[in-house]
């Protein structure tokens, strides 16, 4: 189990914001000029570099795709226009804005007020990082980026350089006719986004007096550079620094160590702080002037901060406060789901201890992810590190591409050839499942990804193992990429002996249809055979992927199977619902459709809402099936509805409206396994798993960090491609 990680980050997420009510209150003039200069024009600067490389270092395909970030951030920024805007009025500035220039200049480069400009800039900064990246490899996007900031230098910190060539005074003459700062998200903040960006693809981690040394060292000389700079007076702004990049470099690295439980209302916290602390030092100005009271909330600068701080922070409190239980109100569904991401995070864990070194995991997320939803299942594999997905559907591949999952995403099933332009399209790989499907593939006249797959004896999809003829075929189409080949044992599940040879048998096939392959000249690519229970019963198998499904969400096909390899899996998902209604009902009474129950005695049920339609098999109807509340289990009555069940609780004391009822988890001591209620409804866990449905909401529970995301490689050349794809489907 990885340890939360990600808790530096949050908690300076607050010092960032802190330090960005000082650049605008000076806490130290009145006390220290010099000391002023260098916490506000020189370490302060840290603050908005630190939260563009948290968003680069997140803008993954995990909690946010681009089109989610940019839709976030901009109507943040619209709520902070409508906010500043009687400001504006009031001062007149809205004039000026109002022009064509003005607005151009306002809502891209600048801000419509002077702290606004990051929200405009994250989203522009983003957006050039996603085309380099669309274009380039990582280190040219970095080396572009650094390009990009050197021109933002010049007409920043090192103006005065610039100043002293008619060639680049011409050049900046230019550009600030279209923007007045070079800190906006064209020029300065592109590099700080592609270097997250660049810490999160490698992953690394440096020891905290590797991080130490390096942010001490680089502290002192961009203490030294602000110092120098100032003196000579060359700057004609002072928003960033040369060192400011070793800085962030070892800075971002020494809170990435810094472990423990992340705390998501300090990000919203530091962002409110952020957006209303101008407002907050213009109350405190009005106020203190009103009193008569400016030589203490104003001249004194560390008052006049604290002053400004407070209120912002206590706005903020009131702000979220408000949105909490806003939030609150609309999550009081019916019925839902939980998905618990920890028990995810402990079964890939538990895979990974068990497959050899160099073998990855391909998750089998076909089908909702098994009901447990695809695309925040498959955003929070690629934090983990797996790149691998495997579906049914070309339909379900392009629905996780849209919603930015990136690596391979192979489609285990047919693919029309109406649809076989999508496989391009959205960049997926297709199974070959014989010969006459290759050929009607290359056909296409267009390059197409492609795992071939062998049957081994399943006799379900692929070319047979011993018709090397029509292997050789498939092998020899130009136009497949043929990235893969594969193979599936078909009863892995079962220890019984006729299956075990069975099963070596497929094997055996397998291994020497590959070698046969690789004599005649062909390269099979990747190779995978082990599902979740060729991985339990055969681990020893070389393989470059192991396909794993259900056991992935912590629960095997059936409470029977046995696995010869133990191993310690965690449900991923619990299954609840609402009670709507409690009654009395009196001495034979029928219950429900059909009359399936007549109370014996005096009973009191529950109408619990959730029904057949959400997934819950009709056949644990009559007491076949159980429910948890308030810790203690209770049978179902009579004929389970589209909509509803009932269950007794006539042993229940206190069971009331809007109480939960949990259909598979925990509930106080109790607990309802997967496995337990597909072995009651005369089925396999796959299967009802699979049938939960769409009108059931997937709510992600996060035990780990409150949706910190672990460290992951960064593609941003599928974020943008996801963020195309969302517009051309809108």
């Amino acid at each position: 189990m990885d340890e939360k990680r990600y808790a530096g980050l949050d908690y300076f997420r607050l010092i960032a914001a802190l330090l960005i009510v000082s650049i605008h209150t000076f806490p130290l003039l009145s006390i220290s000029p010099g000391a002023n200069f260098f916490l506000t024009h020189v370490l302060a600067r840290v603050a908005v570099p630190f939260f563009l490389m948290t968003t680069g270092f997140f803008l993954v395909p995990g909690k946010t795709t681009l089109n989610g970030f940019i839709k976030k951030t901009a109507l943040l920024y619209g709520a902070a226009i409508l906010l500043y805007l009687p400001v504006n009025i009031y001062t007149g500035a809205i004039k000026e804005q109002l022009s064509p220039a003005g607005i151009f200049k306002g809502l891209v480069f600048e801000g419509t007020f002077y702290h606004l400009w990051y929200l405009p800039a994250s989203i522009l900064g983003v957006i050039v990082v996603c085309g380099l990246y669309s274009k380039l490899n990582p280190r040219a996007v970095l080396g572009v980026t650094m390009l990009l900031y050197l021109l933002a230098l010049l007409g920043d910190s090192y103006y005065g350089i610039s100043e002293q060539f008619a060639f680049l005074n011409r050049f900046y003459n230019v550009l600030f006719m279209f923007f007045d700062h070079t800190r906006n998200g064209l020029l300065m903040t592109p590099v700080f986004i592609a270097l997250g960006g660049a810490i999160a693809a490698a992953g690394r981690q440096y020891s905290n007096k590797i991080c130490l040394t390096g942010l001490s060292v680089a502290t002192v000389l961009l203490l030294a550079e602000g110092s120098f700079l100032n003196r000579q007076g060359m700057q004609r702004h002072d928003s960033m620094y040369i060192m400011l990049l070793p800085v962030m470099f070892f800075l971002f690295h020494l809170l990435l160590n810094c472990r423990g439980k992340a705390e998501k209302k300090l990000r919203t916290l530091s962002m409110l702080i952020y957006i209303v602390h101008p407002m907050c030092i213009i109350v405190v100005r009005g106020f203190a002037k009103a009193v008569n009271l400016t030589s203490l909330l104003i001249d004194n600068s560390m008052l006049h901060f604290i002053a400004v701080l407070s209120m912002s922070i206590l706005c903020s409190v009131i702000v979220m406060t408000f949105l909490e239980k806003k939030d609150k109100g609309r999550k009081a569904d019916r019925a839902w789901a939980e998905i618990d991401l920890e028990g995810l995070e402990n079964n890939i864990g538990q895979f990974r201890r068990i497959l050899p070194e160099n073998c990855g995991i391909m998750a089998v997320v076909k089908a909702n992810a098994y009901g447990h939803g695809d695309v925040e299942v498959s955003r929070e594999l690629n934090n983990m590190g797996v790149n691998a997905f495997a579906v049914a559907t070309v339909k379900e591949g392009i629905r996780l591409r849209k919603n930015g999952i990136r690596g391979e995403i192979l489609i285990l099933g047919y693919t029309l050839p109406d649809e076989v332009s999508l496989l391009r399209q959205y960049d997926l790989t297709q199974t070959v499942v014989d010969l006459s499907y290759a050929r009607m593939l290359n056909s296409r006249n267009k390059k197409i990804k492609v795992h071939v797959k062998i049957d081994t004896g399943m006799h379900r999809l692929g070319e047979s193992f011993d018709n090397m003829d029509n292997l050789a075929g498939i092998f020899q189409c130009g136009n497949l990429l043929i990235r893969g080949t594969f193979s599936h044992l078909s009863a892995a599940d079962s220890l019984a002996t006729e299956d075990v040879e069975f099963t070596h048998f497929q094997i055996e096939r397998f291994y020497k249809t590959l070698d046969r392959l690789k004599e005649a000249g062909f390269n099979p690519g990747k190779i995978h055979l082990q599902s979740s229970y060729g991985v339990l019963n055969y681990p020893y198998l070389k393989c470059d992927y192991a396909r794993i499904g259900i056991a992935m969400y912590g629960v095997l096909s059936s409470r029977e199977h046995e696995t010869r390899v133990p191993v310690s899996l965690q449900p991923v998902l619990s299954m609840k619902a609402r009670v709507i209604l409690t009654k009395d009902i009196g001495e034979n009474e029928r219950i429900g459709y059909g009359h399936q129950f007549i109370s014996g005695k005096k009973t009191r049920l529950a109408v619990i809402s959730v029904g057949y339609a959400d997934g819950i098999p009709s056949n644990l109807s009559c007491g076949k099936g159980q429910v948890i509340i308030n810790g203690r289990k209770a049978g179902i009555v009579g004929r389970i509805c589209m909509d509803q069940l009932m269950v007794d609780i006539t042993d229940i004391h206190g069971t009331k409206q809007g109480d939960i009822a949990t259909l598979i988890g925990h509930d106080g001591n109790e607990f309802i396994s997967a496995e337990g209620v597909a072995a009651q409804a005369g089925t396999l866990t796959n299967e009802l798993l699979s049938r939960l449905g769409f009108r059931v909401p997937r709510n992600i529970i996060n035990n780990r960090t409150n949706a910190a995301k672990s460290r992951v490689p960064l593609n941003l050349k599928n974020t943008l491609s996801s963020w195309k794809f969302s517009i051309k489907s809108s």
